[in-house]
């Protein structure tokens, strides 16, 4: 295994344990990284038969970060966004809607990455489309998890959601999910084709 790899799942482990000691809600904790729990286990079983470029993996480890730092504190009582809804006078934590950017953001670098090593879609005029699409459906599926979680746990199952009292936060996550894939698509999509240029020399 590669070095960068290895590290990689070094700061994926020493993140996860970190988060882990005295969190907000054990609970809460459990549902908020079991996603990165069930990603990592994922990777790790198909790394032989494809393994995504540095680029790609780095970002995923970003994302996870975000999801265990969500699930140590809750999201809706990150302290820094505290003292940015204080300072600000906002009128909510909103690290929720980091945690939904990435949402969108990593899984686009994803999608992208697997459509063009597999060469998935022939046209490239729909590329994008069809990927902020499937990004798209990504979160309003997690949204039904959320609902689903609220549903089956009651009380149990509000700092999961975090809507903190806001009426639009179902739309508004989805929302972030969409810009999230957006921007990468706009902002990274040349920089990770450098990358996949140097796996496919290898």
């Amino acid at each position: 295994m590669p070095k960068t790899i290895t590290l990689y799942c070094l700061l994926f482990f020493a993140s996860l344990l970190i988060s882990a000691i005295q969190p907000k809600e054990y609970f809460t904790w459990f549902l908020e990284v079991l996603p990165a729990i069930i990603g990592f286990a994922v990777l790790a079983f198909t790394y032989k038969r494809f393994a995504f470029s540095n680029f790609t993996y780095g970002f995923i480890l970003l994302h996870c970060v975000v999801l265990f730092i969500g699930g140590h504190y809750t999201y809706a009582e990150v302290p820094l966004f505290d003292w940015i809804r204080e300072t600000f006078q906002q009128s909510r934590n909103n690290y929720d809607k980091v945690g939904h950017f990435m949402q969108g953001f990593v899984p686009a670098m994803i999608i992208r990455e697997l459509f063009i090593r597999k060469q998935v879609i022939a046209n490239l005029a729909f590329f994008n489309f069809i990927i902020v699409s499937i990004c798209l459906a990504i979160s309003a599926a997690y949204e039904w998890i959320e609902w689903g979680v609220s549903v089956c746990t009651g009380d149990g199952g509000d700092a999961f959601l975090g809507t903190q009292g806001y009426v639009w936060d179902t739309q508004s996550d989805m929302l972030y999910a969409t810009v999230g894939a957006i921007l990468m698509l706009v902002l990274l999509g040349k920089q990770q084709d450098k990358f996949l240029r140097i796996v496919a020399n290898q």
